[in-house]
């Protein structure tokens, strides 16, 4: 990512073991030569952190933000509660239902708030980094 160009997508994790998955949004945006940020912030462990986040993102000159969690995959719905943008969640495979029970969380949004849904693992985190660089054009 260059530094010197004004972060566009905050990328969050809600633990340090999807960051495998998650290389694969990071790549195609360094490939179409988006700046993002990515945060390791768990909506279960660290609430007030995920909070303060997506209420600053905005201001902070972000424009979308893309969530990839696992098991209860709250994540999403947390930070999409505490902002106006747009929000992308990716449901980690993993657990003993791999991924399903995280697709049901990140898919299952009540009205008001709202989350776009990926495919679970890989494939959703290519697909996440797409639409948000299909939204980003949208709206030049």
């Amino acid at each position: 990512m260059d530094k010197e160009k004004k972060v566009l997508i905050g990328i969050l994790i809600g633990s340090a073991s999807d960051a495998e998955t998650m290389a694969e949004t990071e790549k195609i945006l360094k490939e179409n030569k988006i700046p993002y940020e990515i945060n390791v912030l768990s909506a279960h462990r660290n609430p007030n952190e995920v909070g303060k986040y997506a209420k600053t993102a905005e201001k902070r000159g972000l424009k979308v933000l893309i969530c990839g969690a696992g098991m209860s995959a709250a994540l999403a719905g947390v930070v999409s509660a505490h902002t106006k943008l747009p929000v992308i969640g990716v449901p980690m495979e993993s657990g003993s239902l791999k991924g399903m029970d995280a697709l049901l969380s990140t898919v299952q949004m009540p009205g008001g708030v709202p989350v776009a849904c990926m495919a679970i693992g890989k494939a959703g985190a290519k697909n996440a980094a797409i639409f948000a660089i299909r939204m980003l054009k949208a709206f030049k």
